[in-house]
Order: structure tokens, then C-alpha cells, then sequence
């Protein structure tokens, strides 16, 4: 059983990476013969997978706390609904796997009779979240997993993680090998992930930019538009992943320009399937996955400057070499392999 994100409905890109994480998960566990159903809001939806919807308020989003936000439950709270129902089904699965970014479900994993793991989807960014995840951690060996290496290394006192990297079904993104004279940026709309920057380095290089993705701040994608009134944004929503692809594929490049350090960049991997060059800060989960020189170019964090020089050296990059790299890292084969090698850590554990 997963238990999705208690901040939107699976679909809705409220959860941002996570709602692409979970149905990649549970495809391949499905396609392998697990037999998996997901707990979620009510509204989702997960074509193929079972899926219980469930009722609540639902939970403010971590990103716009600060480090000393103590835990709040609001009124009806779907999160405790969502435990609730685990709670009262457990006995009917083998694994409980927790995908929210939250307290409450690290606190009750000491309560459950089936175990109860975690995919730790950001950095730290909490002292209470931080101090939860570190007990867990130490209590129940491989309870916890991460996307990658640099994610694990921003909690304090080194925890043990399970890194478990991610995948795509790589038949969903086509190759294109000549694009169009653009750039594209894509994730949620909010202040962390410096829209600006990448605004700027478009106007500068004189391109139009592909913008999608929730907007989560209105206020702030306004305010971006109108520093930069004569560059040639284009804001194309909140894509399905066929539409999304289609117009990710015939990018130049795709820019990726977060303020805070990036638990993994799911963004990322969808360029590289499409055969699109990634520039991106030198920080975070996208330092680990983009090939500087062959898939991309990493650059200073903060640093249009160097920006703007990345996207000169743009032709440098074969294409073909991107969607190498995404075929031999980041299929949905080797994200399966990954998930069942970590399950079985936890059942042996125990």
C-alpha cells in the first residue's frame, strides 16, 4: 500500500515530482505482479492502479514553512484520514510505503503492526521533520528512502538512507533530434525555484521560454512577467505528460534554476529522454544527474551570467548522448530493481 501526498489530488500537480513518482512506482510494481493500491485524496486519479480516494482538508505544503514551523493538523485533516484508513486496512498488506513530506506519518511508523516505510522526497528543511526522520531512521534499519546522495547529506547527523534514484517509462517521451529555437523551463511556480533566472537568460539570449507547471504563487509569476516585460515568455500550463513532452522535446535546452537545493530533478530526466540538453545550478540532485560537457553544462548556483554562456555552448551537446544516459540510468526497469532490492531490505530487516 502507498500513501500518497495530503497537499492535492494525484493529477492535479499540487504534489509536484512526487505524483509523477508514485504512478512510475506503481507501474512497475503492477507490471512486475505486485499487487499495490494507493491511498490518496479525493479527486485523483492513477489510471490502472487501485485506488482509494479519501476526504479531508488538506495539508499545508512544507515549502512555505520555515525551519522552526512547529506541526500543525488543521480541522478535518486529511492527512490523520489518510492514516486513519492505513491504519484500519494494514492488516490486508505486506509494506505501508508513506510519500508525504510530513510528520505524522514518520511518528506513527512505532504504532503500526505492518511496517511502515518513507520516501523522503526533499532536503531538510524542518528542525521537527529533521529530528522525526533521524528516530525513524535509527530505529528501523532501511525504513527510509532518498533520491539521491546530495538530498541525504543536507539532515543533520548523517542518517542511514536508502538512495533509490528514480525512472521513467521511457517509451512515453520521444526523441527529436533537431529542435527549435527555444528553451524551456518547467516545475511549480513558487519563489524556490527562481523562474526569474531562467526569464533573464532567455531575454538575454534572445529566445522565447516554454514555461510548465503549477502555479503555486500567482502573485510571484506576476511579478516575474513584469521584470522582464519585453522577453518572450510563453506559459503553457499544467501538462499530461504526452502533452508536456511534446513541447519539452523541441527545446534547445531545458533550464533548471532552483534557490534551494533539489532532493533529485524529475524535470531533468524528462529532458534527457526527449534528447534535450539540462543547464542547470550546480546544486542539489541535478549536480549529480547532468553530465557537464556531454549531457548539459553545470553552472554556479545563482549565476545567470554563466547562464547565458551554457546556452551558447548549447551545440556542443550531442542529443543522442542525453537520451543514452536516460536509457542506461533511468528506465522504469532499473527504478523496479531498485524498489524490490529496498523492499526486501525492510522485510528482511524486520
Amino acid at each position: 500500500m502507498f500513501v500518497s501526498t495530503p497537499v492535492g489530488a494525484i493529477g492535479s500537480g499540487i504534489g509536484g515530482g512526487v505524483e509523477l513518482t508514485l504512478r512510475n512506482m506503481t507501474q512497475i510494481l503492477c507490471q512486475r505482479g505486485h499487487q499495490v493500491t494507493v491511498l490518496a485524496p479525493q479527486g485523483s486519479t492513477l489510471p490502472g492502479i487501485s485506488l482509494i480516494e479519501v476526504a479531508g482538508q488538506p495539508q499545508p505544503s512544507i515549502q512555505v514553512q520555515d525551519r522552526q514551523t512547529p506541526v500543525v493538523l488543521p480541522g478535518q485533516s486529511l492527512l490523520a484520514n489518510l492514516w486513519e484508513t492505513a491504519r484500519c486496512a494494514q492488516a490486508d498488506y505486506d509494506l505501508i510505503i508513506n510519500v508525504a513530506y510530513d510528520w505524522l506519518p514518520f511518528y506513527l511508523t512505532e504504532f503500526f503492526t505492518t511496517p511502515v516505510a518513507h520516501l523522503v522526497s526533499m532536503g531538510s528543511l524542518n528542525d521537527a521533520m529533521d529530528q522525526i526522520i533521524a528516530q525513524v531512521a535509527h530505529r528501523h534499519a532501511h525504513r527510509i528512502c532518498v533520491y539521491t546522495q546530495t538530498q541525504a547529506n543536507t539532515f543533520p547527523g548523517n542518517p542511514a538512507f536508502f538512495p533509490i534514484g528514480f525512472g521513467l517509462d521511457l517509451s512515453r517521451y520521444d526523441f527529436c533530434a533537431t529542435p527549435d529555437p527555444q528553451l524551456c523551463w518547467m516545475g511549480r511556480i513558487s519563489p524556490e525555484k527562481a523562474l526569474e533566472d531562467a526569464v533573464a537568460t532567455a531575454h538575454r539570449c534572445g529566445l522565447p521560454l516554454q514555461v510548465m507547471g503549477k502555479i503555486q504563487d500567482q502573485s510571484y509569476f506576476e511579478k516575474v512577467l513584469a521584470a522582464y516585460p519585453q522577453a518572450q515568455v510563453h506559459y503553457r500550463g499544467f501538462k499530461s505528460t504526452q502533452a508536456m513532452q511534446q513541447i519539452l522535446r523541441r527545446a534547445q535546452a531545458l533550464l533548471v534554476t532552483p534557490r534551494w537545493i533539489e532532493a533529485f530533478g524529475i524535470v531533468l530526466i524528462e529532458a534527457l529522454a526527449c534528447g534535450v540538453p539540462v543547464i542547470a545550478y550546480r546544486r542539489g540532485g541535478p549536480a549529480e544527474i547532468v553530465q557537464s560537457g556531454t549531457t548539459g553544462w553545470l553552472v554556479d548556483p545563482d549565476n545567470v551570467n554563466q547562464l547565458v554562456e551554457a546556452v551558447g555552448k548549447i551545440p556542443q551537446i550531442q542529443r543522442q548522448a542525453c537520451r543514452r544516459q536516460a536509457e542506461e540510468q533511468f528506465s522504469l526497469e532499473a527504478l523496479g530493481d531498485r524498489l524490490e532490492a529496498w523492499f526486501q531490505a525492510i522485510l528482511t530487516s524486520r
